[in-house]
């Protein structure tokens, strides 16, 4: 069977998006609200160039529908409207590349977290394990040990996704509450994690990740076309969990901002993020903080990169990001606020 790929392009949003679909010259980006007038196509690899939606029609219908269709509510999370899920990041380390590691004091990470919940956070991801660029392995044991109680605490008041790419803390973080398993290798480094998310019903993000090792990750990471290399992994993986059982509606799929990649990668990733779109799940992006961010403002400390976050996050927004993973949440969800009503035109409720 030829592999086909369709790009969504020309993205407009909130009065012309809903004109641009009346009038049938364009279609909704993941059942809206923004809308996209054209697509690239692609076959085989190959760039056959550029078409108006409404020349699409045919051959190209399945893609057209994978595009379109809203994905189910991820976590049996509805997002609220016109923004994406907020993800807040609990790093319970000592060594986070973000200088908020709080594995020295749990009761700390603790109140992280709740905090993070008042500042407007739909749901909070909790990890024990630093996955830097060059960081180590933390043996499970410590993990879990890291882990445990902050992750008991905080599923009483929210829904906890579980950071790790152990399949013996995503078990024992499951059963102590967590919901879900958010693996950066995608469910390829413990080769009992398939089995876990599989027989916990658990929802999953899968992240595309260059090799599976971070010290290694960032040694001249290279692609053909990264956007279609990570589209093509990912899509591997979803087809994998599908044929055991695990609908799309229980997996979020990640590019991996930052894992493997130089910052013209992320940059040409976070640009060309509608393409995920056709994968027919939930869209996280994770770039929060992260290096590229500080080469583009010149600012060498993650700490004070919470506005070129927000600038990443609602870049991603535009473009389909249904899940935002970011260390400053106060500030996000103002931002999306802010944007999804100039977006609308509208004075929100």
């Amino acid at each position: 069977m030829t592999e086909r790929w369709l790009e969504p392009l020309g993205l407009v949003s909130g009065p012309a998006a809903f004109h641009a679909v009346r009038a049938g010259f364009g279609l909704p980006l993941l059942g809206g609200p923004a809308a996209f007038l054209m697509a690239r196509r692609i076959e085989a690899g190959q760039d056959l160039g550029v078409a108006r939606v409404a020349d699409l029609a045919g051959e190209w219908d399945s893609a057209l529908d994978r595009l379109t269709r809203r994905p189910p509510d991820f976590a049996g999370l509805a997002a609220p409207e016109g923004r994406p899920l907020v993800m807040g990041i609990v790093n319970v380390t000592p060594d986070s590349f973000s200088g908020d590691g709080l594995a020295a004091d749990l009761d700390a990470a603790i109140a992280r977290g709740h905090a993070l919940l008042e500042a407007g956070a739909d749901l909070l991801d909790v990890g024990g394990e630093s996955t830097r660029p060059g960081s180590a392995a933390v043996p499970v044991e410590e993990e879990m040990r890291r882990l445990l109680p902050v992750v008991r605490d905080l599923a009483k008041a929210a829904t906890v996704s579980v950071d790790t790419r152990n399949a013996a803390t995503m078990a024992a973080c499951l059963e102590a509450g967590a919901e879900i398993v958010n693996d950066i290798t995608a469910l390829r480094h413990d080769r009992d994690a398939l089995r876990v998310v599989q027989q916990a019903k658990a929802p999953v993000v899968l992240m595309h990740m260059l090799g599976m090792d971070p010290r290694t990750m960032q040694q001249n990471p290279q692609y053909a076309d990264v956007a279609l290399d990570v589209a093509r992994f990912l899509r591997d993986r979803v087809d994998t969990l599908e044929q055991l059982g695990i609908p799309r509606g229980r997996i979020a799929v990640d590019p991996g901002i930052g894992f493997g990649k130089t910052m013209a990668h992320n940059l040409a990733l976070l640009e060309r993020l509608p393409l995920l779109a056709g994968l027919g799940c939930r869209i996280l992006v994770g770039a929060s903080r992260k290096a590229f961010i500080g080469r583009v403002a010149g600012e060498s400390a993650a700490s004070r990169r919470a506005a070129g976050s927000v600038a990443a996050a609602l870049a991603a927004t535009a473009r389909g990001a249904g899940i935002l993973r970011v260390h400053d949440v106060a500030e996000t969800v103002q931002a999306l606020k802010v944007w999804a009503a100039c977006e609308a035109g509208i004075i929100p409720e």
